[in-house]
This record gives structure tokens, sequence and C-alpha cells, in this order.
């Protein structure tokens, strides 16, 4: 592969045809489109229908389709974000970067390709998400502004996972291993101040749950959504995924420099 200066004009056509490459693979996989059309609707049911006459939100007083929705959005957009890990693997498995090494291109657009398609992909699965949730009940009261906020922290989320995932997927060897990361990405949920409150919880629990990552993001667009205070919240949510993004990007694209060298 060449290396053309990052911003070439080349270098972004590359790219652009890159994330045509992997939305059209992605449409014409039926057993996956499907997947990202129902699951978001399927977890909005469940949480809302299954789980929501059984679960009390504590002290917030809200009802539990309120106060769960934007642990849902988060979850529908990051488990496809997730399996980022499995495309980039086996893409570096299945020999389509030798075909990629014999053309004329950059080098650290095929990650970048994979990680802008999947931040497209899993933000509209949020929204598929978001639109379930209005149809079962959900009705919030952001502004204009509100919602802009949110949109940007669903993209931040699903930007951090999806470049978390694209260096997992080039450390491991296997699109099997790879495939184990969706996994943790959907499980992080359950042990915030998303699914139940936190303070509920055992006390190491409760102390995991109040300062992992996703707990701050979801406080924060509740807040948004729903016109609630919104304290340190944000601050905290978006240094986290500043920080995500800051160090996985440059992560994945040394590990994919590593893999292609030694091949």
């Amino acid at each position: 592969m060449s290396a053309p200066s990052i911003l070439s004009t080349t270098a972004v056509g590359d790219l652009r045809r890159l994330v045509g490459r992997d939305l059209r693979r992605e449409l014409r996989v039926l057993d996956g489109l499907i997947v990202n059309t129902a699951l978001p609707v399927m977890i909005m049911l469940m949480f809302v229908y299954v789980f929501g006459g059984a679960i009390t939100t504590g002290s917030s007083g809200l009802d539990y389709i309120d106060f769960v929705v934007p642990a849902v959005l988060l979850m529908s957009g990051g488990y496809g974000a997730a399996l980022t890990a499995v495309t980039i693997a086996e893409d570096m498995t299945g020999g389509m970067i030798d075909r990629f090494r014999t053309l004329p291109i950059s080098g650290w657009v095929v990650p970048a390709g994979h990680v802008v398609a999947s931040v497209i992909r899993n933000v509209a699965s949020s929204a598929i998400a978001l639109a379930a949730a209005l149809l079962l009940g959900f009705r919030p009261d952001a502004t204009l502004a509100d919602w802009a906020l949110v949109l940007a922290l669903v993209t931040g989320y699903v930007l951090a996972m999806s470049a978390l995932a694209a260096a997992w997927g080039l450390l491991v060897r296997s699109s099997q291993a790879a495939g184990a990361f969706s996994f943790v990405v959907l499980f992080l949920p359950y042990v915030s101040d998303g699914i139940v409150p936190a303070q509920t919880m055992p006390g190491l629990l409760r102390d995991f749950a109040y300062n992992q990552p996703l707990t701050p993001i979801i406080e924060t667009m509740r807040s948004l959504l729903l016109g609630l205070p919104m304290g340190s919240s944000a601050a905290v949510a978006t240094a986290w995924l500043a920080s995500a993004v800051v160090v996985c990007v440059p992560v994945a694209a040394v590990l994919f420099r590593r893999r292609t060298a030694s091949r």
C-alpha cells in the first residue's frame, strides 16, 4: 500500500469507496440486515414490557421507559459497533488485505473505512430504537439543541466503540476471538445506571457502576431528553469519549501497519 498525505484528495476518495464497500456488504447479508433492524426494536420491547413492570427507578421517580431509553439507545448502537472487530478480522484473515496491498491506497483508510461505516450503520440502529420507544409511549422534553447533543453523544459513543473494536479486531488473530468483544460491550450497560438504578446494587458493583464510562453518558442523555438537572455528568462523559477516540484511533492505525508489514 502507498502512503499519500492523510488529507489528500486521493486518500479521501479511497476512504469514501471503502465506506461504501462496507455498507453495501452489510446490505447484501440478509440475516445481518434483519438483526440490525430488528434487534433495537426487540431490546426496547423486552425492557419496556418484560422488565418494566418489575423494576422501580429508585429516587429518580421516572417511569421505567423514560429511565431505560438512553441505555437502550447505547446498547443498540454499541453492539453493532462492537461487531466491527469481526469484520476487520475477517478482512485480515480472508485475503482481502492482500488485494488491498496491490492497490495504490493509503493503509490508514482500511481501518478508517470500517470505523466510519460502523458509525453510519449503528447510529441508524439507535434511531430505530428511538422510534420504537416513541411508539411505546416515550415522550421526551428535549429542545432542538438537546436533540443535537443527544445525537453527538450517541455518535461519539458509537465512534469510540467502533475504534476500540477495530483495534481489538487487529490485535486478535481470528474472527471468533474478535467476536468476544461484542459480549463485553453488550454487558456493560447492565452494570451501569442505565438498566436499573446503580444505588440498588451491592457495594463493589455499585462503585463500578458509578465509575464506569457508560453511567455519565447515560445520565447526560437522560438529562437532555427529559429536561433534568445535568450536573457534572456531561463533562465526564465528554472526557471518556474523547479519551477513547484519541487513544484507540492511533492504536488501530499502528496495529494495522504492523499486521500488514508482516504479511
